[in-house]
């Protein structure tokens, strides 16, 4: 149990942050009915140039360690194969277990959410997505060439730590005088695993394709795979959105299979892992249904570690990236998704019924509502279509019998509605001060010239770029928006990048590949990566912060930057600003590209520098030396 004080309630602790978000939109909207234009919001720590931000940028670059700007400390605070319960084993890279792992962080820890336990929030519950696994830099004597080998090569009880390193972890942390630690024993502790048991709700729940020899209801699913970015609802509980699913299907379907062309837009054919040696319900062949019970946004009551994990079928089924969220003018809830694929797409979900503000109220909120997909017109404007079962050509005619059919197929039911394709949308946030959203967009370097268009403005798109998007009477509920490129990423100095940062940026500030974004309790933008290295960019992931406002807008600093072959992932703030968290994921794989990691010769030993030891992802704490807020 906690050393801690009582905490309040958790009622209490809801209705506090509740009434916070409440409060900061309730703002907003009194001002749009006034009639008065949202203001930026100016920073109280500007810095003497005007800047919003104050800390000295970091210099880029590649090597071995995780920097950080000058003034601030960095310190792992959950690493893979970390005991997470009392009885839990000690990591011991030799001798992993599945039961081990089960009670261990997991592995590839990308999105990362904190829940206070008390108003001043120095406790809490951290939720992190473990994404997917690197079996050649988690085991010893895989020698392997290349992908497929390591598939050959893998074990059943190699197999099975894999499948409880992947999904999430909840754990209650503690803020102290040397900084933050993780709570063994806590109450509230939970591994969630390929293998935990869920429930299919909403629309498609219960329809013939999610029916299975081993779930006749087509209601229940055993794990969560590949999830990347999330969310925190205002109830309290975490959104985890299911991303590449298709790396976890081998086999084939037979020719002329309903389910072929559905297998074939969701990527089916890629096969990145040896799981369907060893289960059926990976085979295609065997279990054609299976991927249909995969690639949705699932809902976890981090509270409460007996609950069942729900996966809500009216968000959607695609490559989910993030499941952010933000509040209508009327009291709806609305979920930003992002489809992480070259020429996917960006759709929005509004709830049909509103926020209330008893927590078990919202229990089944996001069961019903209307999910609608991006078209982003050439002259700033914007709409959002409604995939809807029966309209615009979404009916059994085109192949749509019901909506069950629209979800599970989502991706081939906004492009029958004409929505734009961008380059990879991962991330999607709303700005609490503004009401602007932020659209990461990572690059499409198969998009070519003559395939341009303005909210995709090069091709190919190597570096990526942020778009931002103004919802109509700065109401997350409306219809249309206004949307601008804020930046084109890459180097500014080559003029062929047609790079877009402010003239403000230094050689130091500007940045390629957004991926993952925040905003801090100040609205400011801070952006993670993911595919600097020294061939793309000269540089390694991390973090930038980035001027959305004033004449500094797209003006990008450099805060922290990981080690070799690493990817940034999961910023995620405190409620007073005086603690980030970040994930940083795959360290040890090369720093170029296709090649294959190396458990013996990984390109970084971090975070323990140990002969004995891999390299481990982990979830790591930045604060202020001295105290006070971030930036």
């Amino acid at each position: 149990m906690s050393d801690m004080p009582d905490a309040p309630t958790l009622d209490a602790v809801i209705a506090h942050r509740f009434s916070r978000r409440d409060l900061m939109r309730g703002s907003l909207a009194a001002a749009l009915a006034a009639g008065v234009a949202p203001q930026a919001v100016a920073s109280p720590a500007a810095a003497a140039d005007g800047s919003a931000f104050d800390f000295p940028e970091l210099a880029a670059g590649v090597d071995e360690h995780l920097h950080v700007a000058e003034g601030y400390e960095a310190k792992p605070l959950l690493r893979w194969g970390d005991p997470l319960f009392a009885d839990a084993p000690a990591f011991d890279p030799r001798r992993q277990s599945a039961g081990g792992q089960e009670r261990q962080f997991g592995y590839n820890n990308d999105f990362v959410g904190f829940i206070p336990l008390e108003t001043e929030g120095r406790r809490g519950l951290l939720v992190v997505n473990h994404e997917y696994t690197n079996a050649e830099l988690m085991f010893p004597g895989l020698d392997a060439a290349d992908r497929k080998a390591v598939i050959a090569a893998l074990s059943p009880d190699q197999v099975a730590v894999e499948m409880a390193a992947h999904g999430g972890s909840v754990v209650e942390i503690v803020r102290g005088a040397e900084g933050w630690r993780p709570v063994l024993g806590s109450p509230y502790t939970r591994r969630i695993t390929a293998r935990t048991p869920m429930d299919l709700t909403g629309p498609a729940a219960g329809h013939p394709r999610l029916v299975t020899e081993d779930d006749p209801s087509g209601r229940h699913v055993l794990g969560m795979i590949n999830n990347c970015s999330g969310g925190i609802t205002p109830w309290g509980t975490w959104l985890s959105g299911e991303e590449n699913i298709n790396y976890y299907f081998g086999g084939a379907l037979p020719a002329g299979h309903p389910e072929a062309g559905n297998a074939k837009a969701m990527g089916m054919g890629s096969l990145q892992y040896a799981w369907s040696r060893f289960h059926p319900r990976f085979d295609l062949a065997r279990t054609p249904n299976e991927p249909n019970r995969f690639g949705w946004v699932v809902e976890i009551d981090p509270f409460d570690p007996g609950s069942t994990p729900r996966k809500r079928t009216a968000l959607g089924r695609f490559k989910h990236e993030g499941a952010a969220g933000a509040r209508t003018l009327d009291g709806r809830y609305v979920v930003y998704l992002g489809d992480d694929e070259r020429f996917q797409h960006v759709y929005r979900f509004v709830s049909a019924g509103r926020l209330q503000a008893e927590r078990g109220a919202n229990a089944d909120l996001l069961d019903s509502g209307t999910l609608s997909v991006a078209r982003f017109e050439s002259d700033g404007t914007g709409r959002w279509l409604p995939l809807v079962h029966g309209a615009n050509g979404l009916d059994a005619e085109n192949g749509f019998a019901s909506q069950a059919d629209v979800l599970i197929e989502t991706r081939r039911a906004a492009k029958r509605l004409g929505a734009t394709p961008m380059d990879r949308p991962e991330d999607i946030e709303a700005n609490p001060r503004t009401g602007r959203v932020y659209v990461m967009l990572t690059n499409n370097v198969k998009r070519t010239a003559d395939q341009t268009d303005p909210s995709n403005p090069r091709g190919p798109n190597a570096f990526g770029h942020v778009i931002e998007i103004a919802p109509d009477q700065i109401d997350h509920g409306a219809e249309t928006f206004r949307w601008e490129v804020l930046v084109r990423c890459g180097d500014p100095a080559k003029p062929e990048v047609k790079a877009s940062f402010s003239a403000l940026t230094t050689e130091n500030g500007w940045f390629g590949m957004p991926d993952n974004c925040t905003f801090d309790g100040r609205g400011r933008l801070w952006i993670a990566t993911d595919g600097n290295n020294r061939r793309a960019t000269g540089r390694a992931d991390g973090i930038w912060a980035v001027e959305t406002e004033g004449p500094r807008r797209g003006t990008a600093r450099h805060f922290l930057r990981v080690p070799v072959g690493a990817e940034m992932c999961g910023p995620c703030f405190t409620p007073d600003d005086e603690t980030f968290f970040v994930a940083v994921q795959h360290p040890g794989e090369p720093d170029e590209e296709g090649a294959l990691g190396s458990y013996q010769k990984p390109s970084t030993r971090w975070p323990d520098f140990s002969p004995d030891m891999p390299p481990r992802p982990s979830v790591v704490a930045v604060t202020r030396k001295g105290g006070g807020p971030i930036g």
